[in-house]
C-alpha cells in the first residue's frame, strides 16, 4: 500500500472516529455527567432532565437545597406552562455563581452534542445567602463556634454585584429574579438566628439600585409558619407542608410574570 493511500485511510478513519464522537453524545447524556445526583438517585426529581417544547418560555432556578425541594412542585403547577429547568448541582455561596452557570452552559451548548441547548432564558429565578453566612471548620463541617463564616456581609454584597453584572450581560432578554433567603432557626449547627435578615437586607441594598429585578420574598412567606414547617429543630430545611407551600408561592410568582 503506498503512502498516499495509507494516509488517506489513516484520514479517513479520524475522520470517522471523530463523527462518531460528536454523533454519540446527546445533550441528556452531558446533563447526566455534571448534574448532582444521577437520574436513578434522584429521589424528588428535581436534577430530572428536561425536554424542551419550543412553544413554552423557558424559566431557570438558580438556588440551593431549599430551591431543590421545590423544584419539582414548581414544574408539576407550571406543565404545559413553561419549560422549568434548575441548577445542575446546588447552588452553594454566592461567590461560586458564576463558574456553576459557565459550566452548565458549556457544557449544554456543546454544538457537538445531539440536542444541545438552543433556547434562551425567558427567566432566571436566582437565591444566594444561606451558604455564605454559615460557618464551616477546616474540614468543612457546619461549625458556629470554632469555624469561619463563608462570606461576610461585604462579600456577599460585591457578589450579589457580580452576579447581577454577569445576568445583564449573558443573558439580557431574560426577566430576573432575586427570592430572599429562608429563615435560620435556634440552635442550627453552623448558622445564626438572625443572619438571613442581615443577608437579606444587604440583597436589598444591591437590589434597590435595580427595580427591574423582582424580589421574591420567601423570607417574609416562610416566615409565619416556619415553626411548622422546619424538618426539626435546629434545621434550616422544610418538611412536606413548607416545600408544597414554597413552590407553590414561587409557581405563583413566575406565572404571574410570564403572563
Amino acid at each position: 500500500m503506498g503512502l498516499m493511500m495509507k494516509r488517506y485511510l489513516f484520514l479517513a478513519l479520524a475522520l470517522s472516529v471523530a463523527s462518531d464522537t460528536a454523533l454519540g453524545g446527546s445533550a441528556e447524556d452531558a446533563w447526566y455527567e455534571i448534574a448532582l445526583r444521577k437520574k436513578a438517585e434522584d429521589k424528588n426529581g428535581a436534577f430530572l432532565y428536561v425536554e424542551n417544547d419550543r412553544s413554552l418560555p423557558n424559566v431557570f432556578i438558580y438556588g440551593d437545597s431549599i430551591s431543590i425541594a421545590y423544584t419539582p412542585i414548581v414544574r408539576e403547577l407550571l406543565e404545559d406552562k413553561a419549560n422549568v429547568y434548575r441548577l445542575h448541582v446546588n447552588g452553594g455561596d454566592s461567590s461560586s455563581f458564576v463558574s456553576k452557570m459557565d459550566t452548565l452552559h458549556s457544557t449544554m451548548e456543546d454544538r457537538s452534542l445531539e440536542g444541545h441547548w438552543t433556547h434562551e432564558w425567558n427567566l432566571i429565578q436566582v437565591n444566594v445567602g444561606l451558604h455564605d453566612l454559615k460557618y464551616v471548620n477546616e474540614k468543612s463541617k457546619l461549625d458556629k463556634v470554632n469555624g469561619e463564616q463563608v462570606s461576610s456581609l461585604d462579600e456577599y454584597e460585591k457578589n450579589l454585584r457580580k452576579i447581577i453584572s454577569y445576568l445583564k450581560r449573558e443573558h439580557a432578554e431574560a426577566k430576573l429574579v432575586f427570592a430572599l433567603t429562608t429563615p435560620v432557626p435556634d440552635g442550627e449547627a453552623g448558622r445564626h438566628a438572625g443572619d438571613a435578615e442581615r443577608y437579606n437586607q444587604v440583597a436589598l441594598k444591591v437590589l434597590k439600585n435595580h427595580p427591574e429585578i423582582v424580589i421574591n420574598d420567601l423570607f417574609a412567606f416562610t416566615k409565619p409558619h416556619h415553626a411548622e414547617w422546619w424538618t426539626r429543630p435546629g434545621n434550616v430545611h422544610f418538611n412536606q407542608a413548607g416545600i408544597r407551600a414554597q413552590g407553590e408561592e414561587v409557581a405563583r410568582v413566575i406565572e404571574s410574570l410570564l403572563e
